[in-house]
């Protein structure tokens, strides 16, 4: 761990599909005879078995030290109930890990979902109620061998709360 400890406070930015660009897209409702496009989520599921499921998480603070990334798949996190949550986020690319100063946060309403693009590094995701149910789309084995994760703290003695 690094001798010196920062933690920063790190204010959400409001979510919309040009600010969350570099990191994926936000994925709104859409009339149902609307044909497929843009607005639609541009999946990568090709290299295993999508894995489409709820998900209940827990509410644990806004801190945050660990951001992590898949680079085999996009993945889509949208809230059920409308509830609000919060994720961080920072680019992808073929560096080991991220660089911190780009480490972003938005406050994602319950009306949207949101997609990652392959390799963008996140963490979360957070909120304020006791427990959210989030649907999550990414591959069956995500979680066991598409995993890297950078510890901010060790890395780079950095810790984010967000405001």
């Amino acid at each position: 761990m690094m001798e010196t400890y920062q933690l920063r406070e790190i204010p959400p930015q409001p979510l919309s599909s040009a600010a969350f660009l570099p990191f994926g897209q936000v994925i709104v409702a859409l009339d149902d005879h609307t044909p497929f496009g843009t607005e639609d989520a541009q999946l990568q599921l090709q290299n295993g078995i999508p894995r489409f499921y709820i998900m209940r998480l827990h509410q644990h603070g806004r801190k945050f030290h660990k951001i992590t990334r898949h680079q085999r798949c996009t993945q889509c996190l949208g809230s059920l109930g409308g509830k609000e949550w919060f994720l961080g986020v920072a680019p992808p690319g073929t560096a080991p890990l991220p660089t911190w100063e780009d480490v972003v946060v938005f406050r994602i309403p319950g009306t949207c979902f949101i997609k990652l693009e392959m390799g963008t590094w996140h963490a979360g995701p957070y909120f304020d109620d006791a427990w959210v149910d989030f649907y999550n789309l990414e591959l069956s084995d995500t979680n066991l061998v598409d995993h890297d994760t950078c510890n901010l703290l060790e890395s780079y003695g950095v810790e984010f709360e967000i405001a």
